[in-house]
């Protein structure tokens, strides 16, 4: 998965409002206790952090 769909599907998911504060502000424990853009600033697959952010949020499975 490329930035640009994981930014896509966030904010086809959330709203571009909200998918910025998922991603900013959210600590995720699928990610060692880290935000989404904490996460990938820190060299995790992008793919890995969109599935953390399917899971806390419990997006349905045809959204994944």
């Amino acid at each position: 998965m490329r930035l640009q769909e994981f930014w896509s599907r966030l904010d086809g998911q959330f709203g571009p409002m909200r998918a910025q504060s998922v991603a900013r502000d959210h600590v995720f424990s699928d990610l060692g206790g880290r935000t989404a853009l904490d996460a990938i600033e820190a060299g995790l697959p992008v793919r890995k952090v969109w599935l953390a952010v399917c899971e806390a949020f419990d997006v349905p499975a045809k959204d994944r």
